[in-house]
């Protein structure tokens, strides 16, 4: 294809962190990224919020009703803003994930969007993928080998996403294609923030680690993370993927320690967990790219810099977005469902084979 059938894509993501709606323009062909557009955060209120929470872990029910109806009517706040856009890539809200099982719950109806922004929505990303025995996450991947091209990488790079939970993309930028075999290898590496900001919230009100200053003023309790570090779901093969809340025994072997001491302890099991995420791969990657709300926490940068092998920078080192890539990505997943093209292969969510995911809605008038 080429940028005579690119598209100006607007995409939208809610993630596990629960802090609000992020939503960018890209324009793409759905292979190649051209350029990349405005872009807006929309932050959940404190309401809006305790309804998601309330909702997490649930498959249905009034709770997922009422979360339904947050999500909807925050994330057309969100994008009514923009001028114009082609097409927009709807993630919606994770309330609940069970690979194992083959179930997922993204709260949010794409007809709702389309119908009140007028434009085309492409949602539901993640049900083909399982429904072909895939773990329906993680689904950023193929975005990141575009940008990995873009970026003119020639050596083995990888992504590493820590939202609520951490994510991490491994590529081989001399592919030619993402669904190609050994392009990508993806899945979820532990908990990400998720974790350290619910500490922050039950213990002093606050909704994260502003400035990493509870990670930066404890001390890691290396008998505790041993015991982190035990999880059966570190040596296993991937694919895998996980919940948000499939690492809550966490929270409950550092609840002695202080405030401090808590969160330094819970940073250095993501830190430690993204470590040993690089067993998985014959090919270390030559840096690590991080992006996702981690990234500006300067203690948990520092474990990570102690723990891995290789250069770890925010993606800004490489002039691009850590705070709207994921937005970005469900842009280019919606462009690439247009054009018929794949969204997840074996190496990224161990589906059957290359897939594409996403239905498409269209405005009803």
């Amino acid at each position: 294809m080429s940028r005579q059938t690119a598209l100006w894509a607007l995409g939208a993501m809610s993630g596990t962190s629960l802090d609000g709606i992020d939503a960018a323009l890209v324009l793409t062909d759905g292979e190649e990224v051209f350029e990349f557009g405005a872009s807006r955060y929309r932050a959940y209120t404190d309401a809006e919020r305790k309804v998601l929470r309330n909702a997490l872990g649930h498959w249905d029910g009034p709770a997922v009703e009422e979360a339904t109806k947050v999500v909807e009517a925050a994330h057309i706040e969100a994008l009514q803003s923009f001028e114009t856009s082609d097409i927009i890539g709807f993630h919606g809200q994770t309330l609940a994930h069970a690979p194992d099982k083959g179930q997922t719950l993204q709260a949010g109806n794409g007809m709702v969007l389309a119908d009140a922004l007028q434009t085309p929505v492409v949602w539901d990303f993640r049900t083909a993928d399982m429904k072909l025995g895939g773990q329906g996450a993680p689904l950023a991947p193929f975005y990141h080998f575009a940008l990995a091209k873009r970026l003119g990488f020639t050596d083995p790079v990888a992504f590493l996403n820590l939202g609520g939970v951490g994510n991490i993309t491994l590529i081989d930028p001399s592919a030619t294609s993402p669904e190609a075999d050994g392009a990508c290898l993806a899945f979820d590496t532990g908990p990400g923030n998720a974790l350290i900001d619910d500490l922050c919230q039950q213990r002093t009100g606050a909704r994260m680690d502003k400035d990493g200053a509870l990670v930066r003023a404890g001390r890691v309790h290396e008998d505790i993370l041993e015991q982190m570090m035990a999880s059966a779901y570190f040596p296993k093969v991937p694919p895998k993927s996980l919940d948000r809340n499939d690492f809550s025994h966490w929270s409950d072997l550092v609840a002695a320690l202080s405030d401090a001491d808590a969160a330094a302890t819970l940073a250095a099991g993501t830190a430690r967990s993204v470590a040993l995420a690089l067993v998985h791969t014959e090919r270390p990657p030559k840096r690590m790219l991080v992006t996702g709300g981690g990234r500006r926490n300067p203690g948990l940068m520092v474990l990570l810099k102690r723990d891995l092998p290789c250069p770890v920078v925010p993606v800004e080192d490489h002039e691009l977005d850590g705070d709207m890539l994921e937005a970005q990505a469900f842009a280019y997943l919606a462009v690439r469902v247009f054009h018929g093209l794949p969204t997840s292969a074996p190496g990224t969510t161990g589906v059957a084979a290359a897939v594409g995911g996403g239905q498409v809605s269209r405005p009803t008038a």
